[in-house]
């Protein structure tokens, strides 16, 4: 894979598990020169972050104030280096719509398990706490995979 400078976190609605994937990776990797953005495969367009994912987030540090969500699409996943998804469903429905874009298709917790991290949409608060802590982790991986791979090719 190529220098990755620009990453893409997708999810279905892109009001719970992208915007805070997207934010947690862009807290960690501040002041690198790293862009992080996210988007839908079904997403609520124009809506902002669902309530319960921004006040779990918001208890852990991470602001999801300004998000409005964006539906997926081929020329978006063209535009950046890869594309961090929540689950292997997501991979295969990137994979029907640009073949081209599967090779930059990874999971989001590709590091800490690979089994996909489930949707908190219209869930429990707890639930929500669940999935943070899932992304949280995730996140901590792919920003030190993130860094490494700069250091590696400086």
């Amino acid at each position: 894979m190529a220098m990755v400078r620009s990453v893409l976190v997708v999810c279905v609605g892109n009001v719970c598990r992208s915007p805070v994937g997207e934010r947690i990776l862009d807290r960690a990797l501040n002041g690198h020169p790293f862009s992080f953005s996210s988007s839908g495969l079904g997403a609520l367009v124009g809506e902002g972050a669902d309530a319960q994912a921004a006040e779990v987030a918001a208890l852990h540090g991470v602001s999801l104030d300004g998000h409005v969500a964006r539906q997926f699409t081929a020329q978006m996943g063209r535009q950046h280096d890869l594309i961090l998804v929540m689950e292997p469903g997501h991979r295969n429905a990137i994979g029907r719509q640009a073949p081209e874009l599967s090779g930059r298709c990874l999971l989001f917790d590709q590091w800490t398990g690979a089994k996909g991290i489930a949707d908190p949409y219209r869930k429990s608060i707890d639930f929500h706490e669940a999935v943070f802590s899932e992304l949280k982790a995730a996140g901590e991986a792919w920003s030190s995979w993130l860094m490494n791979q700069t250091a590696r090719k400086g």
